[in-house]
C-alpha cells in the first residue's frame, strides 16, 4: 500500500476508515480530488468489487481525470467495472434499464437545452399564447426548476402556491404548456435533464423493489462537491444510501456558490441530521497558495454564520500580500491589469497561461478583451463566448451592418425577423432563392417589395415594408447621430432592450446588462480624448469593432493564454496570478444580494473561491466610477474589502481612500429601479458630455472642480513636477512610463498616497 504514502495524516484516515457515513470538509487546495480519488482506489485494492461501488461528479472531466489517477493505482480490470460518472449520466444508465417500467423504451431519447426550447416554442405557437409573455427560456427554467424540486406537471397544476403566482404574473397558462410538454417528452420516448433526477425518485418511489435492488448493489457511495447538490440529488442519494450506509461526501460549505442552479448548502451543514454516526474529516493543509493568500481567505469567510468550522493553513512561503488597486475608470481598470499582465510576463518571463482575470458578470468582459487587445496578449474566456460573440451583441451589430452597407445579406437574415415582426422562415427562404438567381441583394427586394408580385402576399409585403421604413430612418441619421445615440436607438426603437428589460428570466437579464455594456463602450470611444471631441460615426464605430473582432481568428496555442472569466467559472481552476476586478458596491456583491443576509454570505463566499484560485499573487481591482447606460457613475470599493484582515492586504492610502468613497456615497446618493435593481446617478452627479466634465454642486473641497480648473497637456507632464487632480487634490509626479499616448503617471498624492494614473485620462493641472 505504498500509494497511502503520497497522503498526509489527515487524508489517510478519510482513506482507509471505509465503513460508516463520512463527511469530508476539504478547504481549498487541500487535495479533496486526491482523497476522493485514493479511498476508491483503496476500496479496490482491499477486493471491493468495482460495479459495488458508485461515485458521484458533477462534470465528465472530474469523472474522467479520477478514473485515470485510480487505475495507475489500481489497474485498468478493477476501475473499468467502477459505477463513476456525473449524477446525469449514471441515473440515465440505470434508466436505461428499468425504463420499461415508467413507460419508456430502452432507447429512449434525451433532449439537451435546445431541444427542450424548441418544443417549448411550439407548443406556445399552438396554444396561441403570446410569446412576448411567455418567454420559452423563460418557461423552460420555471419547469426545470419544478423538477428539481420534484414536481410533475400534475402536481404544478393542482398547487394553488404555483398557479396563483404564475396567474399574477399573466402566465397562468403555464401549468397547461408544462402538462403539453411533458406528455409530448412521453409520446416521442424522450426525457430531458431534469427528467434523469425526476424519473429516478419516481421509480424508486414508485417501484420498492427497484429501489431495493440498488441499494442492496451499491455497497459504497461517494459524492464529489457535495455543497452542490440540489434537493433531487440529495433525495437520489440519501434513497440509495439507507441498506449499507456506507456514504461518502467531499465538499467545502465555503464554496457553495450555485444556489441560483438550485444547489443547497443545507445538504452539506445538515448532513449530520441525516447520519447521526458519521464522522468527520478536516482537510485543512491548503498546498497551492502561499500563506498570505490562504490567511487573507480565512479572515474573509470568517464572517460568514452558516458554516462549518474549519481553520485552513499553508505551509508554503509567506508570500506578497493581496494587492488592492483602483483606478478612475472601468476603463482604466483594464488598461492597468493588462498592463500588470505584460510587465509580469516581461520580468518574470512566464507563459500567459499563468494568469486569470476573474469578474462578477459577463458583461464585464469587454474591457478586458480590448485592453489585453491593444497589448497584444492573447486570451480565451472560459464558460462563455467573446463578449462580441453573443448573441445579443451580435444582434445589434447586424443591425450596424445593414445600415451602414444594405446589401450585407448576412445582416439583413439575422435580423429581419428579430425582435419577432412575422416575417417567416417560408419568405426569407423565397427572398433569399429569388436573389441568388438573379445576382440581386435582399434588400432590394425587401425594401421594394411592391415590385414583386408574383413572389410575395399582400401580408408579406407590408410586414416587409415596415421592416425596411425601421431600417431607411436608421439610414438617413447616420450622418447626423453619432455612433452612440444611433445604437441606442436601435436597441431601443426596434424593441430589443424593452423584450429583455421586461423579462424576470436571468438568462435575458444577462443579455440585457451586455447590451448596456455594448453601448457603455461606444460612450467611451467617442468620448476619449483621442478623438478631440469630433463627431464619430457608426461607420466609424464599426470599422473599429471589426478590426477587434477580427482578433479572435488569431491560429496561436489555445493553452498558452490569459483566461478571463466569471468568478462563478473559475471554481475548481488555479493560477499563479489572479486578478479580480470590479470588486465595488452593487456589483461585488451584486446590488440584488446585498440586502439579503443568505445571499450576501453566499456573495462573500463566491470572493472567496476567488482569492483561493491564485497560488501566488492575487490582485484585487476596483474603479471609483463606471459606465452604466453612458452615464457615469461613482462607486466605492466592496464591502468585502474591508473584511479581509489588514495585515494581508497591501492597500496604499487605504483609510484615506475609504472615507472619501464613504462620503462619494453621502455626497452622490444614487436611485435604485425597483424593477431590476439597476443604478443611476441622481441628477446632481458628475456626467460626460463628450470631453466636458459638468460640474457637480458640492462642499467638499476635495471634490470641487473649480471654474478655471483647466487640464495641463498630459506631454507636457514630466517626472518631479507638482499637479492637482479634481479629486485627489495636490501631488507630486514620482515616476513616468510608457510611450504617448498611454503614458502612465505614479503619482503620490498627500491626502491619498500613491496611484497610477493613465495621463490621456487623468486630467492633471500642472501647478
Amino acid at each position: 500500500m505504498d500509494y497511502l504514502n503520497d497522503l498526509n495524516e489527515a487524508q489517510r484516515q478519510a482513506v482507509v476508515d471505509i465503513n460508516g457515513p463520512a463527511l469530508v470538509i476539504a478547504g481549498a487546495g487541500s487535495g479533496k480530488t486526491r482523497v476522493l480519488t485514493y479511498r476508491i482506489a483503496h476500496l479496490l485494492k482491499l477486493g471491493i468489487r468495482p460495479d459495488t461501488i458508485l461515485a458521484l461528479t458533477f462534470t465528465n472531466k472530474a469523472a474522467r481525470e479520477m478514473k485515470d489517477r485510480i487505475i495507475r493505482i489500481a489497474g485498468y480490470d478493477s476501475a473499468r467495472y467502477l459505477w463513476m460518472g456525473t449524477f446525469h449520466s449514471m441515473f440515465a444508465r440505470i434508466l436505461r434499464i428499468e425504463s420499461s417500467l415508467l413507460g419508456y423504451p430502452a432507447d429512449y431519447t434525451i433532449y439537451d437545452t435546445q431541444d427542450s426550447r424548441n418544443l417549448i416554442k411550439t407548443i406556445i405557437k399552438e396554444l396561441e399564447l403570446d410569446n412576448k409573455i411567455y418567454i420559452a427560456a423563460e418557461i423552460q427554467g420555471r419547469i426545470s426548476t419544478a423538477k428539481n424540486n420534484l414536481i410533475t406537471a400534475e402536481a404544478y397544476a393542482n398547487n394553488p402556491g404555483i398557479t396563483e403566482n404564475d396567474r399574477r404574473t399573466r402566465r397562468e397558462r403555464i401549468s397547461d404548456i408544462f402538462k403539453i410538454y411533458s406528455a409530448r417528452c412521453y409520446k416521442a420516448g424522450a426525457m430531458d435533464f431534469d427528467d434523469l433526477l425526476l424519473n429516478i425518485n419516481i421509480l424508486f418511489r414508485d417501484f420498492e423493489d427497484i429501489r431495493k435492488k440498488y441499494q442492496k448493489q451499491f455497497r459504497y457511495i461517494l459524492v464529489d462537491e457535495y455543497q452542490d447538490t440540489n434537493y433531487v440529488q440529495y433525495l437520489i442519494v440519501k434513497h440509495l444510501a439507507e441498506e449499507h450506509r456506507n456514504i461518502f461526501v467531499v465538499g467545502d460549505d465555503a464554496q457553495s456558490i450555485y444556489s441560483f442552479r438550485g444547489a443547497r448548502i443545507e445538504n452539506i451543514l445538515t448532513f449530520k441530521n441525516d447520519y447521526s454516526d458519521y464522522t468527520l474529516y478536516k482537510l485543512e493543509q491548503n498546498y497551492r497558495s502561499t500563506q498570505n493568500i490562504v490567511n487573507a481567505a480565512n479572515s474573509l469567510i470568517a464572517r460568514n454564520t452558516g458554516q462549518i468550522s474549519k481553520k485552513v493553513f499553508s505551509k508554503k512561503e509567506t508570500g506578497n500580500k493581496i494587492s488592492i488597486i483602483s483606478a478612475q475608470t472601468d476603463m482604466e481598470e483594464g488598461f492597468i491589469i493588462s498592463n500588470s499582465i505584460f510587465d509580469t510576463i516581461l520580468e518574470k518571463q512566464l507563459a500567459y497561461s499563468n494568469f486569470s482575470i476573474l469578474y462578477r458578470t459577463n458583461a464585464q468582459s469587454r474591457i478586458f478583451e480590448e485592453a489585453l487587445r491593444k497589448r497584444n496578449i492573447p486570451y480565451k474566456i472560459y464558460g462563455s463566448l467573446s463578449f462580441f460573440q453573443r448573441k445579443e451583441i451580435k444582434d445589434i451589430l447586424a443591425y450596424c451592418r445593414l445600415i451602414i452597407n444594405p446589401k450585407d445579406d448576412e445582416a439583413l437574415k439575422r435580423i429581419i425577423n428579430y425582435p419577432t415582426r412575422g416575417i417567416g422562415k417560408t419568405t426569407i427562404q423565397k427572398i433569399e432563392n429569388h436573389t441568388n438567381q438573379h445576382g440581386i441583394s435582399m434588400w432590394e427586394i425587401v425594401s421594394k417589395p411592391g415590385d414583386y408580385e408574383v413572389l410575395l402576399n399582400q401580408g408579406t409585403k407590408t410586414r416587409l415594408k415596415n421592416f425596411a421604413t425601421i431600417i431607411n430612418d436608421f439610414i438617413s441619421e447616420t450622418g447626423k447621430s453619432d455612433a452612440y445615440d444611433l445604437v441606442f436607438r436601435i436597441a431601443s426603437e426596434t424593441g430589443i432592450l424593452k423584450e429583455l428589460y421586461n423579462s424576470n428570466s436571468p438568462e435575458e437579464l444577462s443579455k440585457y446588462e451586455n447590451i448596456q455594456e455594448l453601448l457603455n463602450g461606444i460612450r467611451e470611444f467617442i468620448s476619449s480624448p483621442e478623438q478631440e471631441s469630433r463627431f464619430i460615426s457608426l461607420g466609424e464605430y464599426l470599422q473599429n469593432v471589426s478590426l477587434l473582432t477580427n482578433a479572435d481568428n488569431e491560429k496561436d496555442d489555445d493553452k498558452n493564454k490569459v483566461t478571463i472569466m466569471t468568478v462563478h467559472s473559475a471554481k475548481g481552476l488555479e493560477f499563479k496570478y489572479v486578478y479580480i476586478a470590479g470588486m465595488e458596491e452593487d456589483l461585488f456583491p451584486s446590488v440584488l444580494s446585498a440586502s439579503n443576509q443568505k445571499e450576501l454570505e453566499e456573495e462573500r463566499r463566491l470572493f472567496y473561491v476567488a482569492i483561493t484560485r491564485a497560488k501566488e499573487q492575487v490582485t484585487v481591482s476596483y474603479t471609483h466610477s463606471r459606465f452604466r447606460w453612458g452615464v457615469l457613475n461613482y462607486c466605492k470599493p466592496s464591502r468585502f474589502l474591508n473584511e479581509i484582515d489588514k495585515n494581508y492586504l497591501d492597500w496604499p492610502g487605504e483609510n484615506n481612500r475609504l472615507n472619501n468613497m464613504h462620503q462619494l456615497d453621502d455626497l452622490f446618493p444614487r436611485q435604485r429601479s425597483r424593477k431590476r435593481g439597476i443604478i443611476h446617478s441622481a441628477t446632481n452627479t458628475n456626467s460626460f458630455v463628450g470631453k466636458k466634465l459638468v460640474r457637480v454642486k458640492e462642499s467638499d473641497h476635495n471634490l470641487r472642480i473649480p471654474d478655471d480648473f483647466r487640464a495641463s497637456d498630459p506631454l507636457d507632464i514630466q517626472t518631479g513636477m507638482v499637479v492637482e487632480h479634481i479629486r485627489f487634490g495636490k501631488g507630486k509626479v514620482i515616476n513616468l512610463d510608457g510611450k504617448p499616448p498611454n503614458i502612465k503617471a505614479t503619482v503620490f498624492f498627500h491626502s491619498h498616497g500613491q496611484k497610477q494614473l493613465l495621463l490621456k485620462f487623468a486630467k492633471l493641472k500642472i501647478l
